[in-house]
């Protein structure tokens, strides 16, 4: 894996999420994920104003190799999504955790971040699936 910061969570499932300073949390596809699925072409994005569940589908993302589900990696209430990949799907695949992030969200309970993994837990994670 080229890139695994080490200040955000991880899901099984391979969303990344970032506790933000407003209190929001941002979440995109990990870097290992975009590179299993290759060029990244379309992108489904939840709603603001949606409610999600943790570990239930926010969203679709697709690729020349691929369709997989985005799960909400902690429950609350979608506040912004990236429109730009609309346009520019492609964005994931060149700055996954910066540019590609995908949506924000107001959790219900910071503390299901908690229940995601850490960075040395995620990257031993994404290793065993190679």
């Amino acid at each position: 894996m080229s890139e695994t910061p080490e200040d955000i969570y991880y899901a099984e499932s391979h969303e990344w999420a970032r506790l933000e300073e407003d209190g929001r949390i941002t979440v995109g596809i990990t870097d290992f994920a975009q590179d299993a699925l290759g060029d990244i072409v379309y992108i489904e994005l939840p709603q603001i104003g949606q409610s999600l569940q943790a570990s239930v589908e926010a969203g679709i993302v697709e690729s020349v190799k691929a369709a997989s589900d985005i799960y909400a990696p902690v429950s609350g209430v979608v506040t912004a999504v990236n429109r730009s990949l609309e346009d520019a799907p492609e964005n994931v695949n060149l700055d996954a955790y910066g540019d590609g992030w995908f949506f924000a969200l107001e959790p219900s309970d910071v503390g299901e971040l908690e229940d995601l993994l850490d960075y040395v837990a995620y990257r031993e994670a994404a290793e065993n699936e190679r």
